[in-house]
C-alpha cells in the first residue's frame, strides 16, 4: 500500500493531465471532535469519482452530489444554484456548524470542520510534487487564495498546516518507512499492517531459509547483515527499526546502529527477561549505558494479552502508530508493567532443555 497522500495527488495529477476537471479539498480547521485531522486531504472527478477522504464519508457523499449535479444540471441547461460548485480561485466551506448538520453529515457531538477546495489544481505542479515526494523529498506546498497558484519548496522538517487570509502551507513528506529485522512468520504480519498503514517495509535476513519462505508482496527483501543494512537504510524521523529474530548476533547490532539515527522508534521482541538480558550485553560489551538505551523499546508493543503471531502484531503495529501520531500511551499498557503487575510467570523459566547459555 502506498502512502495515502501521494495516491490522492497521483490520481488528481492524472485526471487533470487527462483534460479532466476536479477538485483538491484539504481539512484547514477543525472544532471539537473531528473523523480525520487537520491536513487531511480528497480528490474528486467531475464524474463523481473520489480518492482520499475528509470524513467518515457523508461529507465525501454530500461533495460528490454537488459536484455531479452541478455538472449534470449545466449540461441539461438545469443548473441550480445551491449544487453549482464554481471554478476559479480556491474557496472555503465549513460543515457541521448545527447539531442538525453536524447529526447529517456524521460528525461527532460538537465537532465541525472546515475544508479549502481548490479547483482544477495544476497538473504540471503535481506532477512535479509528486515526483520530489517519490524520491524522499520533504516538501512544501502553498497554495496562494486570491488566484489558487501554488509554489512548491523543499523543507528540513514537518511542519503543521497554516491557513491566513493570504495562503494555505501545508506540508507533504515521502512515505514512512519500516526496517524488520528476521523474515519470520511474526514478520509477515507485521509486514502486513505496516503496509496497509502506508509504510513502505523492508525486511533483511541473511538466513537463506527465512527468506525462502517469504510471501508478503509489496515488502522489499534483503540479505545483508542486519547493521550494514541500518546504515544503508539511513532511518530519519520518518523511519522506524524493529528486530524481530530473537537473535542477538541479528538483533543486538542493528539496534545498536538504529539508536544512532533519528528513527522515531526502535524496538526489539523478546520477553521481559531476554529484553533485560539484551540491555546488561549492550552494557557490558558495547559501553552503552541506561541513558544511551532509553530509546530502545522493548518488550515492545502494549500489552493487550496477546499469544498468537498476529495477535503479536497487532500489539506492536499499535505502539509504532502511537508513537508516529505523537500519542503518550499510559504507563499500564506497557507489556513489562503490565506482566508484572498481573504477576505474571517469564516466558522463559527453568533449565534449558537443549542449547548453550
Amino acid at each position: 500500500m502506498e502512502n495515502l497522500d501521494v495516491v490522492v495527488l497521483r490520481t488528481l495529477q492524472g485526471w487533470r493531465a487527462a483534460g479532466r476537471r476536479a477538485l483538491l479539498a484539504t481539512v484547514v480547521r477543525t472544532w471539537g471532535s473531528s473523523p480525520r485531522p487537520v491536513g487531511s486531504i480528497m480528490a474528486l472527478c467531475e464524474d463523481g469519482a473520489v480518492v482520499g477522504s475528509v470524513s467518515g464519508g457523508c461529507i465525501e457523499d454530500d461533495l460528490i452530489d454537488r459536484h455531479t449535479r452541478a455538472y449534470a444540471q449545466a449540461a441539461a441547461a438545469t443548473a441550480g444554484g445551491a449544487h453549482s460548485i464554481p471554478s476559479g480561485p480556491p474557496s472555503f466551506v465549513k460543515y457541521g456548524i448545527s447539531a442538525d448538520e453536524a447529526h447529517r453529515f456524521g460528525l461527532p457531538c460538537g465537532g465541525t470542520l472546515e475544508l479549502l477546495l481548490e479547483y482544477d489544481p495544476d497538473p504540471d505542479s503535481l506532477a512535479a510534487l509528486i515526483a520530489a515526494l517519490e524520491v524522499g523529498r520533504l516538501m512544501r506546498r502553498t497554495v496562494r487564495l486570491s488566484d489558487g497558484a501554488v509554489t512548491l519548496a523543499p523543507t528540513q522538517a514537518p511542519e503543521e498546516l497554516a491557513v491566513d487570509a493570504a495562503q494555505l502551507t501545508n506540508t507533504f513528506g515521502p512515505e514512512y518507512r519500516m526496517l524488520l529485522i528476521g523474515a519470520g512468520q511474526l514478520t509477515e504480519y507485521l509486514a502486513t499492517m505496516a503496509l496497509f498503514n502506508g509504510f513502505a517495509v523492508t525486511v533483511c535476513d541473511p538466513r537463506e531459509e527465512y527468506r525462502g519462505s517469504w510471501s508478503v508482496p509489496g515488502a522489499r527483501v534483503v540479505s545483508d547483515m542486519p547493521d550494514d543494512v541500518v546504515q544503508a537504510f539511513k532511518p530519519d524521523r520518518r523511519s522506524c527499526v524493529v528486530a524481530l529474530t530473537h537473535d542477538p548476533k541479528l538483533d543486538d547490532l542493528a539496534l545498536l546502529e538504529a539508536l544512532n539515527t533519528e528513527a522515531f522508534y526502535v524496538g526489539g521482541i523478546g520477553s521481559r527477561r531476554n529484553n533485560e538480558a539484551r540491555r546488561a550485553r549492550m552494557i557490558e560489551h558495547f559501553e552503552q549505558t541506561e541513558a544511551s538505551l532509553a530509546r530502545l523499546r522493548g518488550p515492545i508493543g502494549i500489552y493487550i494479552g496477546s499469544k498468537t503471531p498476529p495477535e503479536i502484531a497487532v500489539s506492536v503495529m499499535a505502539e509504532i502508530l502511537a508513537v508516529k501520531n505523537g500519542v503518550a500511551l499510559p504507563r499500564d499498557v506497557e507489556v513489562a508493567r503490565a506482566k508484572n503487575e498481573r504477576e505474571q510467570a517469564h516466558n522463559d523459566p527453568g533449565a534449558l532443555v537443549c542449547g548453550v547459555r
